[in-house]
């Protein structure tokens, strides 16, 4: 890879940098003074003076990313569309051939009282939905603007304890990947 020193030339919106310590990062914004860049690893934009010795993957033009003029606001506003988005979709998740068109039946131990049945198609969509949710809160968790690392960490401890929990509806689902992961059995 090609490293140029930012403090070299004016870069501009879309240009790939390094920041030593964020990692890399894509520029967002740029003001006279200093740039606003997306950071991966910190989930977050991070304002870096333009004397700061960034490297540089691939610069833009600073004429180039006027034409495009994409702020700091619009890349969040474009996320929170998605994390929307994503909130309302549901991904089909095949359910395992041996339960196609299975009953499953909750009997009380009242024998006065009529057992539920449900269509397991019925239940595991339920399933699919639920862990489908929490994918969501997680990835909601992780573009938080306002939580720290340590209560993101926290947070989805909570989370990966909860898909543990679920790990007893896993003989339902055809392929493994789809299948809920806990902490390894310290619920």
């Amino acid at each position: 890879m090609l490293y140029i020193a930012a403090m070299e030339t004016n870069l501009g919106i879309g240009s790939r940098v390094e920041h030593a310590h964020f990692g890399k990062g894509v520029i967002v914004d740029v003001s006279s003074e200093a740039y606003s860049i997306w950071f991966k690893s910190q989930s977050m934009a991070k304002t870096i003076g333009k004397d700061y010795d960034l490297k540089v993957f691939e610069a833009k033009d600073a004429g180039e990313a006027s034409a495009v003029n994409i702020s700091l606001s619009d890349v969040e506003q474009a996320l929170d569309n998605i994390l929307e988005r994503r909130l309302h979709e549901m991904q089909i998740v095949p359910m395992g051939n041996r339960w196609n068109n299975g009953l499953l039946i909750l009997k009380p131990a009242d024998a006065t009282l009529q057992p539920k049945e449900i269509p397991i198609e019925t239940f595991f969509h339920k399933i699919v939905m639920v862990r489908d949710r929490l994918r969501l809160i997680e990835q909601k968790i992780n573009a938080h603007k306002v939580l720290t690392d340590e209560e993101k960490i926290d947070l989805q401890q909570y989370i990966t304890a909860v898909y543990g929990s679920l790990t007893t509806f896993n003989v339902l689902f055809k392929e493994t990947h789809h299948q809920f992961k806990g902490m390894g059995g310290k619920e």
